[in-house]
């Protein structure tokens, strides 16, 4: 299994932005499907979007299209997630995970390896 550490979150104001990024222990992340999900107290874990390795592009969820946007850095080191136009119900814990490809579906068990996670608290 491989180490992924998340940065970024925080607390921020609704219309406000953020950006987070996964970073591999060790490794680099161009090999693999990196998907980014969230998960609100009481809630499942969702999907946010995902970055295929090759080449395929990126997918996102519904609800964040237009207001989320996920690549990779130049030296295809790390990925980062820039999330805009924040809103309340974006509060949730966010992570990364590495996975061999992206579907619309963001099925948990795609991944294999996960991060701990990174609190976005998105309040007045």
């Amino acid at each position: 299994q491989l180490q992924l550490v998340e940065s970024g979150g925080g607390l921020v104001q609704p219309g406000g932005s953020l950006r987070l990024s996964c970073a591999g222990s060790g490794f680099s992340l161009d090999y693999y499907a990196i998907g980014w999900f969230r998960q609100a107290p009481g809630k499942e874990r969702e999907g946010v979007s995902c970055i295929s390795n090759s080449g395929g592009g990126t997918i996102y969820a519904d609800s964040m299209k237009g207001r989320f946007t996920m690549g990779r850095d130049n030296a295809k080191t790390t990925v980062y997630l820039q999330m805009n136009s924040l809103k309340p119900e974006d509060t949730a814990i966010y992570f990364c995970a590495a996975g061999s490809g992206c579907y619309t579906d963001f099925r948990v068990g795609d991944f294999h390896s996960w991060g701990q996670g990174t609190q976005v608290t998105v309040s007045s």
